[in-house]
């Protein structure tokens, strides 16, 4: 199939790659030539403006916007959709709010084009590990790009089978799925971010107990511990039930460097974890662990602990994502 991409950033650029090595024909616009220009060596076709990629694809188009989320998104979707034609298809795949996906949708659906707001993850390793995708929009739309999702979408790979899946979506075991209308896609995202706060939230906690806990003054005498964070980082990583893709990056961070002395402990947030204790109180949703880790947050621009470093490794292992620069 063909897709149009626009914006080249560490999402943007591989999830090109991956769709050029499943044999899929990808045109792409950044307003940064460099990255353009690195993909044209390996089978893209670089437009040189919105315009231009427009006309590089055949109807019905399916063009997907990879840009940060707000205005230059917005704008983005804005001028596309005056230069596409009715039965085209546009998608966000960023990490846009699920109530602008509904607004856009209604819009876009006026002018006789389909929409879909894609929740992505698999951060900057996606290109080899494959891209989780949570679908949002119309059936018929996801139906006709269903290859380019299976394309990205990791697969089943060494995971176990679930029991009592019969009959049941096989899409999912696959790592993509639709997930409803417009707007499902980008709120099972939001969702899903903060499950990942409270996730990092309580490994960054246990491991600051881990290191608070080995003998030192003022701890009553029976702490007489020297825990090795590191090792005990990697013996739950084998047959624990807390084994996950994010205590292998802890792991590998406090191998590097037990103290985590890159990091200063402040760390950000991108939105998602916010719209999702939004999201909780319109719907009247007791999310006690996902408001905490979200305010945490907010409290490590005051003040640092071990435990906010630890966040901050794990934000740089999956998404690339640095401190800000000390003033």
């Amino acid at each position: 199939m063909q897709l149009g991409m626009i914006g080249l950033g560490r999402m943007g650029a591989n999830i090109v790659r991956r769709l050029m090595k499943a044999g899929h024909e990808c045109a792409v616009y950044d307003r940064d030539p460099k990255p353009g220009a690195a993909l044209a060596g390996e089978g893209a076709v670089v437009a040189a403006d919105l315009a231009d990629l427009v006309s590089k694809l055949k109807a019905p188009r399916a063009i997907w916007v990879m840009l940060p989320a707000g205005e230059i998104t917005e704008a983005t979707l804005t001028d596309l959709a005056a230069l596409v034609q009715p039965g085209d298809t546009l998608i966000d795949g960023g990490n846009a709010f699920w109530k602008d996906d509904v607004r856009r949708g209604q819009e876009l659906a006026a002018k006789g084009l389909h929409y879909l707001d894609i929740g992505t993850s698999g951060g900057v390793h996606g290109l080899e590990r494959g891209y989780c995708l949570m679908v949002g929009g119309d059936k018929a739309g996801f139906d006709r790009l269903e290859p380019i999702f299976k394309a990205l979408a990791p697969g089943k790979g060494d995971i176990p089978p679930s029991r009592h899946r019969d009959g049941r979506n096989p899409a999912s075991e696959q790592g993509y799925l639709h997930c409803g209308p417009v707007g499902a896609g980008h709120f099972v995202k939001m969702v899903h971010n903060g499950i990942e706060y409270g996730m990092m939230q309580a490994f960054a906690e246990g491991f600051d107990l881990l290191r608070n806990a080995s003998a030192k003054d003022g701890l009553p005498p029976e702490y007489g511990f020297d825990f090795d964070v590191a090792e005990i980082a990697e013996v739950w990583r084998r047959g624990s039930v807390v084994t996950s893709w994010l205590l292998d990056l802890t792991a590998e961070a406090l191998a590097a460097d037990e103290e985590l002395s890159a990091y200063t402990g402040h760390v950000s947030d991108s939105g998602e974890g916010r719209w999702t204790v939004q999201a909780a109180v319109e719907t009247a949703t007791p999310a006690e662990v996902l408001t905490s880790s979200l305010y945490t947050r907010f409290r490590s621009r005051k003040d640092h602990t071990f435990a906010e470093k630890v966040l901050s490794a794990m934000r740089a292992g999956f998404g690339g994502h640095v401190e800000p620069k000390k003033s």
